[in-house]
């Protein structure tokens, strides 16, 4: 009886959001597009529950030899383009941010494992304010939302670049 309460109480702790100092992680998830990627990326809302704004300003993994805040623009082509938000993101008091496919999102490059579906991703999360608060991602390779409907490549009209 013992052994099933405690692992209740386990999975109950697993399915509940992280937190730090105000801020609320919720709804993570991490991708790639395959598995022979060498990136990723994870997506997640950000609440601020504090009353004093505060910004994502960077992240890390184990899981890939580099991570970075990122987001998509269009360029005078009208092709897409992934580019670092060295600053981070802005996540406004009493309000939230979401990282979502086709947005905002924490890249992973150089994965060094593949991202394997309901594996587990632990990032690192640096706050302006909050500070420093350890996330456990979990990997889900076949949702589908987001306004790209995937993670698509460079020859879909999408590329990695610089910002101009």
């Amino acid at each position: 009886m013992l052994k099933k309460t405690l692992m209740a109480t386990a999975v109950a702790l697993f399915a509940l959001p992280a937190l730090a100092d105000g801020i609320v992680i919720a709804d993570a998830y991490a991708r790639a597009s395959s598995m022979m990627a060498k990136s990723g990326a994870a997506f997640m809302v950000i609440e601020n529950q504090s009353d004093a704004d505060d910004r994502l300003i960077s992240a890390a993994s184990d899981v890939a030899a580099k991570v970075e805040l990122h987001t998509h623009k269009q360029d005078a082509n009208g092709v897409m383009q992934m580019v670092e938000v060295p600053e981070g993101f802005a996540i406004p008091a009493r309000s939230s941010h979401a990282l979502a496919r086709g947005g905002d999102h924490v890249m992973l490059l150089g994965l060094n494992r593949a991202l394997v579906q309901d594996e587990k991703v632990m990032l690192t999360l640096t706050f302006e304010k909050a500070g420093v608060m350890q996330v456990e991602v979990p990997v889900d390779l076949v949702r589908q939302d987001g306004m790209m409907g995937g993670m698509q490549g460079e020859g879909m009209g999408h590329k990695h670049g610089a910002s101009n």
